[in-house]
């Protein structure tokens, strides 16, 4: 059996993060870290980020084995005894801890049909595969208008690649813009060489003639070279549930990242936790939560008392376009977009009864922590207020 003083199960940015929080305050304590995936942690936004601009992989490894940590790759864990503090994966190998942290992340969301042909995108193997297949492939087909897909759609492009994109709404992330701005952004895409289906569904799959054939809602069949899909995680909350832990979108924890169980702590995009300028429990699946909320995660189990009330931001970047975006960004609130030039670089305010709930700092950059005080201000704001608030570029 394998004895720890700190377990991790998740390989990801959190659990690296948590690696670097217990070492701040334990230099020598054992830790061990168990991960599904074959590659020890990496940075995952560069995956659609900078690796298409140049970027070399090697870049991405985050060293997480120089911190004096014993990793187990390929390892998935079946079983936690709260009981014993033991861990037990699928191998039938024990691991014992005296504190535990659950940062098994989440798993795509996936269509009911071309299992092993659809790259549901979200590892460094995925990169790999979709590397390979645009070494020699041309045309390929992107399922999904939101976040991931609009970052892949947008990769592929600037590779020269051919890409169609399958977007079931009403447009590029509408579920986060103003319809004006996902409006733009389908004109946009479309100029830059992506082919946009709006409004349209995946519903089969199948091979021909050595490439992939999908078939959509409105009776049209796309042929490819390589399909990608970005619709969504589930967090990975089944393990936790298991042993016996609260469960509820994600795993609970109160404002030190423990949960249920003594000594047992959740970090990452698998914890649900309370947010004080949001007022609610959130899950956040974006890397400054991951790597904000892994280290704070072991800094307390080293013996740290530090609450986690950070509401993280996350970014994204759209061509020659990008953004940074904290809150609530949901286009369904009450909108407020004060533009320096229109869809070219301005703030989105989201209001819910006249309060700030979230900010979109559309190419606008540096305002972030202006942003997450203003939402801490808990008042109703006028737009009036609001135009001209942040310095645009």
């Amino acid at each position: 059996m394998a004895q720890y003083k700190y377990l991790i199960i998740g390989g990801g940015m959190t659990a690296d993060s948590a690696v670097n929080g217990i070492r701040e305050h334990d230099t020598t304590g054992s830790i061990g870290l168990i991960s599904a995936e074959i590659d020890p942690p990496y940075d995952r936004p560069p995956l659609t980020k900078g690796l298409w601009k140049d970027k070399p992989l090697e870049s991405v490894w985050r060293k997480t084995a120089d911190k004096k940590v014993e990793m187990h790759l390929r390892r998935t864990v079946t079983r936690i005894d709260l009981q014993r503090k033991e861990a037990v994966d699928k191998n039938g190998e024990t691991y014992s801890f005296e504190k535990l942290l659950v940062a098994t992340g989440g798993s795509p969301k996936t269509l009911p049909f071309g299992i092993e042909d659809i790259i549901y995108f979200r590892t460094v193997g995925d990169y790999r595969r979709l590397r390979e297949l645009t070494a020699k492939g041309e045309r390929f087909l992107v399922i999904g208008g939101g976040f991931i897909g609009s970052e892949l759609a947008g990769a592929l492009c600037i590779n020269h690649k051919k890409v169609t994109m399958l977007v079931p709404g009403k447009g590029i992330c509408a579920r986060m813009f103003p319809s004006d701005l996902s409006e733009f952004l389908n004109k946009y895409y479309g100029e830059k060489g992506v082919e946009l289906l709006i409004g349209d569904s995946a519903v089969g799959l199948e091979r021909r003639n050595g490439r992939l054939v999908v078939k959509t809602q409105s009776k049209k069949q796309i042929e490819v070279d390589g399909v990608l899909a970005g619709i969504g995680i589930t967090p990975n909350v089944e393990l936790a549930k298991a042993a016996g832990l609260k469960v509820e979108d994600g795993i609970v924890v109160d404002e030190f990242l423990r949960t249920s169980a003594p000594d047992v702590y959740a970090a990452g995009d698998v914890a649900s936790f309370y947010n004080p300028l949001l007022e609610r429990r959130v899950r956040v699946e974006h890397e400054d939560n991951a790597n904000t909320m892994g280290k704070l995660a072991g800094e307390n189990m080293a013996g740290n008392a530090a609450p986690y009330h950070h509401l993280p931001f996350f970014y994204s970047d759209l061509f020659d376009l990008g953004y940074e975006a904290i809150g609530d960004t949901d286009s369904r609130l009450e909108i407020f977009a004060d533009w320096k030039e229109p869809f070219r670089e301005g703030v989105i305010y989201y209001l819910k009864e006249g309060r700030v709930r979230g900010v979109v700092l559309w190419n606008v950059w540096g305002q972030v922590d202006a942003a997450r005080a203003l939402m801490g201000e808990k008042r109703k704001f006028g737009r009036e207020e609001l135009k001209g608030r942040f310095p645009k570029n």
